[in-house]
């Protein structure tokens, strides 16, 4: 066995194939944790341990650069507290990969069940890595959607490059053609599946043209519209009607959104996190003594646990939903935004999407979205109203992939920094703009506190 030593990334990047023979160079720092390199040059992670019972087990727990040192350590670390738990890893991920192969598969929703108990379980990496929670939940949203209906009782042999087209066509003749592109990703990886696992010989989704034209949105509300989407959820009219379509007669839809839902849809623009997180808020991610929000890393886009700020309106607003979210229970429920047919559980992040598109339409703003609220605030902080920095934007965002013009090897795995009084005071700075935009609040200037050099 070659002697340990503690690896580093530049080692890592740099060490190069041994002809004829694949080469381990095992991690001094955690015990078991090796450097596997093919003598075709793939590297791979390999971790050996021992069980409870003393068997000795080794798993793969990624391919480089996909999984980084710094992962893999931390990968290695999770494994051995769910060995000290009493738990098998490896022998997990066996079953899990055998019970997917021994289904008996018939259709291809057979095979899109076995695809998704794979990714959950780790034992189809299509990228060389595992899955996110959020990215495998939109898939089967999708899936159960759009895809399911149409094709899901089709047997594998019958499945065609036509049938798959006809879906599709159909999808964004609907008017859905981001959907429809998710659509034709999801088949593509799930038939990709089936034939590794030699249930199917070719890929009737691969090579068909992506089904819609899909530009990079760059909506941005402009202050009247701020002004009148704010005050319209603040101060409700209970008159608000969808328009009437041309043609018709009569008085449009009332439209009824109700105040949990509009706080969400405020703190949604204060706070410019992604739907998904302020619909899950929880009761246990919140600090009000401090005004923080800490979004754990499985409910985060990049997996990472997120700290948000909270500045002054939008810990009221906070308050005030869990007050509504209480009513007259003894207890209130772990979610800030409970749904009201199942209280144990929050808002579906789409319920955003829908009372937003509703209330829009009846106030004469268009084409507009959720993410939209969040691309307009960025916008905002780094405009010279307000002057906050690129980097800081990104961490007021839950975004990584801005390193501050420094190594991003140094910002991933050497600076813990949540860099919270900046964000703080970024919110903040935002929060004031928006409601004097609003005319809730009148600033002397429009200058903000990062440029002024005074609080805001």
């Amino acid at each position: 066995m070659a002697k340990a030593t503690k690896l580093t990334t530049k080692f890592v990047e740099s060490v190069r194939p041994t002809e004829g023979r694949q080469a381990a160079y095992p991690d001094a720092q955690i015990a078991g944790l090796e450097l596997r390199v093919s003598p075709g040059g793939r590297k791979v992670w390999s971790f050996r341990y021992r069980t409870l019972e003393g068997k000795q087990r080794r798993m793969s727990l990624g391919a480089f650069p996909s999984l980084d040192l710094g992962d893999a350590r931390d990968k290695a670390i999770k494994v051995l507290g769910d060995v000290s738990d009493g738990k098998d890893p490896a022998a997990d991920v066996r079953r899990a990969k055998e019970a997917a192969r021994e289904r008996e598969i018939e259709n291809f929703g057979d095979l899109a069940d076995s695809y998704f108990e794979a990714c959950e379980a780790g034992t189809w990496r299509p990228k060389n890595k595992k899955k996110r929670a959020s990215t495998l939940a939109t898939e089967k949203a999708v899936w159960k959607r759009h895809i399911k209906p149409k094709l899901g009782k089709t047997e594998l042999g019958h499945l065609t490059r036509r049938s798959v087209r006809n879906l599709l066509t159909e999808m964004t003749k609907g008017g859905i053609g981001a959907r429809a592109n998710k659509a034709h990703a999801i088949i593509r990886q799930i038939c990709s599946f089936g034939i590794a696992e030699e249930l199917m010989e070719t890929n009737p989704a691969l090579g068909l043209p992506q089904p819609a034209d899909q530009k990079a949105r760059a909506r941005v509300l402009s202050d009247d519209e701020l002004k009148l989407w704010w005050n319209t959820l603040q101060r409700w009219p209970s008159n608000l009607r969808l328009p009437v379509e041309e043609g018709e007669d009569g008085e449009g839809e009332l439209v009824t959104i109700g105040r949990p839902m509009r706080i969400a849809l405020q703190l949604a623009t204060l706070l410019l996190q992604r739907r998904a997180e302020v619909a899950g808020m929880a009761l246990a991610e919140l600090n009000l003594a401090e005004a923080t929000w800490l979004i754990p890393g499985e409910r985060s886009k990049n997996g990472k646990p997120h700290l948000v700020p909270l500045p002054p309106r939008a810990a009221e607003l906070i308050k005030e939903a869990l007050k509504l979210a209480k009513g007259d229970r003894k207890e209130p429920p772990p979610h800030v935004f409970p749904s009201r047919h199942k209280p144990k559980s929050p808002f579906r992040p789409d319920s955003l999407n829908h009372a937003m598109a509703e209330l829009t339409s009846a106030i004469g703003i268009e084409d507009v979205t959720p993410h939209d609220l969040r691309r307009t605030g960025s916008t905002a902080l780094t405009s010279e109203r307000i002057g906050v920095l690129p980097f800081i934007r990104s961490k007021v965002l839950g975004h990584t992939s801005d390193s501050g013009g420094g190594s991003a090897v140094s910002a991933a795995h050497y600076d813990a920094n949540t860099y919270a009084a900046e964000k703080r005071r970024a919110l903040e700075a935002w929060e004031d703009l928006l409601l004097e935009i609003a005319g809730e609040r009148q600033r002397p200037t429009n200058v903000s506190p990062f440029v002024a050099g005074r609080r805001g």
